[in-house]
């Protein structure tokens, strides 16, 4: 089997399924076979980005009437040796900058960037320089062996072979032998590998946190010169920024944009509404004042179960005003758990029903005390199923709208001033350690409150 040959076809998608699984392991395996891959895969990258200006390449200037027969082969013949010299140039190019390379990016799934100052093609050799991620998840392969996959959104710097700085997202490393030492700084810390696999995340709010699946770290924070040891099953959580002064304002994102004319926005910052979550063991108390609202569902780790509940003061509008209602949700990045050890992931909103608390306090709701909302199975006396929405692995920190019918007839149907919502995860994972979801709150600094956007009949 010629795996050169096959190189080239695999990059026009010409292998069968066998002829692939083929490649992979000979390219795996022979190191002088790997180098012609990743030279060529670089070339192709670098096509691909050159597309709009090849064919000016092979363009023919018409020639005059007279000279049509003469002229005509020397056209082509020129045209021809500048592609050569230019696909020459290609080759001297990668042979020359492939020393330079300290990565490679092997795997772009679903991505879209937006910022990165590297090539952003999957197979590309990467020298020093940014990452930016914005949607789906890439892995890194660095010289030294490590492997790095970044889940968007996500920036990520490559410094070396044995250090990248991971300035926002998340980022799960795998690190062999031959890279033991390898470095993923944060703006809050750095992780030096003793011969594992672990996570860090590092969040817009500061938050920078740790976690080993296998084997150890050494983890330093901030000026600290002692340095912290994780092992397997341990995580670490470094300090967030500091508050801002009292009479610093606060900046806002600019407010959602209107569905169209006729829509009137209830957010949970209004009158008298509120948002909360609530984890399975409260270990840190009512989540009122938290930025973050945090969501996630396992049998893994009962610990971890957690839902939001939000409450919209209806008071300015009748029932027989609403005619249609969507609610919108920001969705931030928590800083805990991983997107690639959790699937697409589906989510309900309940609505509570008549003779359940609407009116909960954010200064005290627990798990605990939350009652029926936090069984397993919310029956139609408790919470009545309204609607659904997808959050796809990768997916970017966006707007997530969601209508039902079901909707509007329980914002018609429900007597009060007071409507409360409940938000609840339906897939589980496989692993304790998988993603949490996480929406802006309205304590939330710069990301606008879960709105309820209610189309008015007149």
């Amino acid at each position: 089997m010629n795996h050169r040959e096959n190189i080239d076809r695999s990059f026009d998608g010409q292998l069968s399924p066998e002829e692939w699984d083929a490649l992979q392991a000979a390219v795996i395996a022979d190191p002088e076979l790997r180098r012609d891959y990743v030279e060529k895969r670089w070339i192709h990258a670098l096509l691909e980005t050159q597309s709009e200006s090849l064919p000016s390449l092979l363009a023919e200037t018409p020639p005059a009437p007279t000279a049509i027969a003469v002229a005509r082969p020397f056209l082509w013949l020129s045209a021809a040796a500048a592609l050569v010299f230019f696909c020459a140039t290609l080759f001297l190019m990668a042979d020359r900058r492939s020393d330079d390379f300290v990565a490679t990016l092997i795997e772009a799934k679903d991505c879209r960037w937006a910022g990165s100052d590297l090539p952003t093609v999957e197979g590309a050799g990467l020298g020093t320089g940014t990452l930016a991620l914005m949607e789906g998840m890439a892995t890194i392969r660095f010289k030294s062996g490590a492997t790095v996959t970044l889940e968007a959104p996500g920036i990520l710097v490559v410094e070396s072979a044995m250090k990248c700085r991971l300035l926002e997202g998340s980022v799960v490393a795998d690190v062999p032998e031959s890279a033991h030492g390898f470095t993923i700084d944060t703006p809050k810390m750095e992780v030096i590998d003793l011969g594992t696999r672990f996570g860090v995340t590092t969040t817009p709010l500061g938050n920078s946190n740790v976690f080993v699946f296998e084997g150890e770290v050494k983890v330093r924070q901030g000026e600290s010169p002692g340095a912290t040891h994780l092992f397997a099953g341990h995580s670490l959580v470094g300090a967030t920024d500091p508050q801002p002064d009292e009479d610093q304002e606060v900046r806002r994102s600019e407010p959602l944009p209107s569905p169209g004319d006729g829509w009137t926005p209830v957010s949970t910052a209004t009158g008298r509404g509120g948002d909360a979550y609530v984890r399975r063991g409260d270990a840190h108390g009512p989540t009122g004042g938290h930025p973050l609202l945090m969501v996630k569902h396992t049998d893994l780790a009962a610990n971890n179960e957690r839902r939001a509940l939000l409450t919209f003061d209806l008071s300015s509008l009748t029932p027989a005003q609403i005619g249609d209602a969507r609610l919108a949700l920001k969705m931030e990045s928590s800083g805990l758990g991983f997107s690639s050890l959790v699937p697409d992931s589906s989510f309900a909103v309940y609505g509570i029903a008549e003779g359940n608390p609407d009116d909960w306090s954010e200064e005290s709701l627990l798990w605990e005390n939350a009652g029926p909302l936090v069984e397993e199975s919310l029956s139609e006396s408790i919470a009545r199923r309204l609607t659904t929405f997808e959050i796809r692995k990768g997916s970017p920190n966006s707007l997530i709208e969601t209508r039902s019918d079901a909707l509007t007839e329980f914002l018609r149907a429900h007597r009060g001033e007071l409507v409360s919502l409940l938000i609840v995860r339906e897939t589980g994972e496989s692993d304790k350690q998988g993603l949490v979801h996480a929406f802006a709150s309205k304590e939330h600094p710069t990301s606008p409150a879960p709105t309820l956007w209610i189309q008015t009949e007149k």
